[in-house]
């Protein structure tokens, strides 16, 4: 089983990245090279960095394994402001650059909003957008992840990841992160995951999924609002998300949890504490805890 979760960059850039996903028992981890709203990046400290790649050998954590996620920002749908526009691409090109250093094969990104322009046109957009990016001198894949389809965002069904990986030029740069929480909320029903992913193969290949993001969902089926819960306190449950986890074929795809943090209180957003190093536990075992959120506060609050 090849799972982590989502961890922090910071200071200490991949290096604390590594550090925090060992403590949580994980094999692998997502990280932003900085905060996801807002363009301010540091360098990369290539001393660090390979202090991180011996501490990863150590830990037996696959570096091929190893995902970076595109800031929010960036948005290649909408082209109303040619500026923006061009700074997206720019930016995600600088982003792929940073990856590089680091060793980082991959990189998931949301497709991103039509905000105001049609739909078939911002779709285009992003085609054109993504060939201009794949032009350029690099080696790391872009993974286009699923969407809920809140609001105007693009990519929340398996025709419109098809159409744009349809007219992608460079198509061994191209693949899909699949998250659960956004299927469950576009329509696409995780307690029949053998179907979904019978469709996703007839329309897309299987073969271009290359992360899950796996998290539960407060929301019902098709509600297209994106709210994750907890894994196994949400509406997609423990069941359905371990067979996704376990399915025979993705055992070689790295799982990824983005699950919220949990308060003091069920009440208290005041202070949070990260759920991954007993929710990684949990899905080792197999069996689904039920006092988990406290096991979590009593951890943290030693």
């Amino acid at each position: 089983m090849i799972i982590g979760s989502h961890v922090s960059f910071g200071s200490k850039g991949l290096l604390g990245s590594v550090k925090e996903a060992i403590g949580y028992g994980a094999n692998t981890f997502m990280f932003y090279t900085g905060a996801p709203q807002n363009t301010l990046r540091k360098p990369i400290d290539m001393e660090s960095t390979k202090e991180a790649w011996q501490l990863m050998k150590d830990n037996h954590i696959d570096i091929n394994t190893v995902i970076c996620h595109a800031p929010y920002i960036v948005n290649l749908a909408n082209n109303l402001d040619e500026k923006k526009y061009d700074f997206s691409i720019n930016f995600l090109i600088q982003e792929i650059k940073r990856c590089e250093e680091m060793g980082i094969k991959y990189i998931v990104l949301h497709p991103g909003s039509s905000v105001g322009i049609e739909r078939n046109i911002a779709i285009d957009n992003i085609v054109y957008a993504l060939n201009m990016i794949l032009k350029q001198d690099n080696s790391v894949m872009i993974l286009l992840e699923t969407m809920a389809g809140k609001g105007t965002e693009v990519g929340c069904t398996l025709e419109e990841i098809a159409y744009i990986i349809n007219h992608i030029e460079k198509k061994e740069l191209i693949g899909v992160c699949i998250d659960t929480c956004h299927l469950n909320d576009a329509g696409y029903d995780m307690a029949n995951f053998d179907l979904f992913l019978q469709e996703f193969d007839s329309k897309i290949g299987i073969h271009y999924i290359k992360c899950v993001h796996v998290n539960d969902s407060k929301n019902i089926l098709g509600a297209h609002k994106d709210r994750h819960a907890n894994v196994g306190y949400g509406l997609i449950g423990f069941d359905n998300l371990l067979k996704v986890i376990n399915h025979d074929k993705l055992k070689d795809v790295p799982k990824i949890l983005e699950t919220p943090y949990i308060g003091d209180s069920d009440d208290d957003k005041k202070r949070l504490y990260p759920p991954y190093k007993f929710e990684i536990e949990m899905i080792k075992k197999g069996i689904f805890n039920s006092n988990m959120m406290n096991d979590i506060r009593g951890y943290y609050k030693k």
